[in-house]
Formats: structure tokens, C-alpha cells, sequence
């Protein structure tokens, strides 16, 4: 049961998953007195989440999304962080939405979208090792006895890193997108509790700074894009061994 909800998660979440980050949009009982406390926390989370996706993508080339929006892999991928966690995109994806929802303040996003995403993420990360494990066999079932599915082992990370070339315009290329979604939602429900608390027309030099910093997020995004479409991101950018992990 829990494949077959993984696999409909898989294929229909880009329009599951933004119907539920509307639960940021309503107003909700806040979980912390002072929003900026919130705002703090949320962000440091949130960062810890995107460092983590970042040295996975730097270090190992993946297929992300599948194939036809199917759980798919050509090989099974063991190097960078994989060596330490089967999961960490997954991972580090939750991570940074428990920021966000910190940032957001909300009870509601933290009582009942993040439990959500748990779920979700949970069922399809067992479509995807029901698909790996009847691909790859025993081959899959040594790598989960020696690899946590989510809980990372760091023992040995400096070797890892020391012995793996960091690949920043796959960086760039594979997380602008993502990055500015966490990134603007983080600054938007920021305005939004200002607005909230009363201090929207009173704190201007906050909401200034918030607004400028939206529009150099903005900017960054649109510079990302840019090379990215030109091309100039695409050098140095051929493809390893590939797994079925998404985002």
C-alpha cells in the first residue's frame, strides 16, 4: 500500500505539494512570541537543509524527477553523500521545510503540512526502494545494510570530500530553482507576520531591507536562469552513474 501511495505522490506532487505550501498563507496561531526569533531559526534550519542537498549534487551527478514522472534509475549511485545517507536530498529537503514553517510561525504549517510532507516523502522513498531493490537486487539490499535510509553516518566524510571534485556549475544549474522558492517563501511570510504583529507601516527600515533583499533573491534567480539557458552553465557537466532520487 504504501508503494502505491508512494507512486501516485511521485507522479502528481507538483500539484499536490504547492496546494499544501498554501497552508503558509493563512493565519495561524504563532508558535513564537517575537516572529523575528522565528524568522532567525527558520533560516539557520533551512540552510543546514540546503547545505546538505548542495554537497550531494556537488559531489555525485543524479537523474532527478524520474523518468515520465516514474520512479527510474540506470545505476545505482554509492559515491559522495550517498556513501553516508541513501536519502539526502529527501533529507535535506524536509530540513528545509521545517524551516520554512519555523520562519513562518504558523501552527497550522507546523501541525499539519509538515506532517504531510513526512508522509509523503516517507512513501516515496519506499516506491523508490521497491524499484531499486527489483532492479538491482542484492546489490541494493548490501548498500541498505551498509547505508542508513535517512539518518546520516558522517564517519569518513573528510575522506569523501577530500577524494571528490566539487561540481558548482551542477550546483547552480540543478538547485537555483529550488533555492529561490525557500529562499522568497522565507522572506514572504517574514513580511507577512510583520504585517500581522502591526509593524508593517511602523518598522521601515525592516520592511525595506526584506523587500531588497526579495528583489536581490529575485535577481539571482534571473541572472542562474539566464546562464543556465545560454548555455554557459552547461560545460563540465557530463553525466555518472544516476539513481532514482528526485526533487
Amino acid at each position: 500500500m504504501m508503494v502505491k501511495i508512494g507512486n501516485f505522490l511521485f507522479h502528481y506532487r507538483n500539484g499536490i505539494f504547492p496546494l499544501v505550501y498554501a497552508v503558509l498563507l493563512l493565519k495561524s496561531r504563532p508558535l513564537f512570541p517575537d516572529y523575528r526569533v522565528a524568522a532567525l531559526l527558520g533560516f539557520l534550519v533551512a540552510l543546514s537543509g540546503q547545505l546538505l542537498r548542495a554537497l550531494t549534487i556537488c559531489l555525485e551527478y543524479i537523474i532527478r524527477g524520474g523518468r515520465n514522472r516514474q520512479v527510474y534509475a540506470e545505476e545505482l549511485v554509492q559515491g559522495g553523500i550517498f556513501v553516508h545517507c541513501r536519502n539526502p536530498l529527501y533529507l535535506g529537503n524536509f530540513v528545509i521545510l521545517l524551516g520554512v514553517g519555523l520562519a513562518s510561525n504558523s501552527i497550522w504549517f507546523m501541525g499539519a503540512a509538515l506532517p504531510f510532507f513526512a508522509f509523503a516523502y516517507w512513501a516515496i522513498i519506499a516506491a523508490e526502494e521497491n524499484y531499486l531493490r527489483n532492479k538491482f537486487g542484492k546489490e541494493f539490499d548490501d548498500y541498505c545494510a551498509r547505508v542508513n535510509r535517512l539518518l546520516p553516518n558522517f564517519s569518513g566524510i573528510t575522506l569523501t570530500l577530500s577524494r571528490t571534485r566539487f561540481n558548482w556549475r551542477r550546483l547552480i544549474t540543478a538547485e537555483y530553482g529550488s533555492t529561490f522558492v525557500w529562499l522568497a517563501a522565507m522572506i514572504l511570510v517574514t513580511l507577512k507576520n510583520v504585517w500581522l504583529s502591526g509593524e508593517y507601516l511602523t518598522n521601515r527600515q525592516l520592511v525595506s531591507a526584506l523587500w531588497i533583499l526579495l528583489g536581490l533573491v529575485t535577481l539571482a534567480y534571473g541572472t542562474a536562469r539566464y546562464l543556465k539557458k545560454s548555455g554557459r552553465l552547461n560545460s563540465n557537466l557530463a553525466p555518472q552513474p544516476a539513481t532514482a532520487q528526485v526533487q
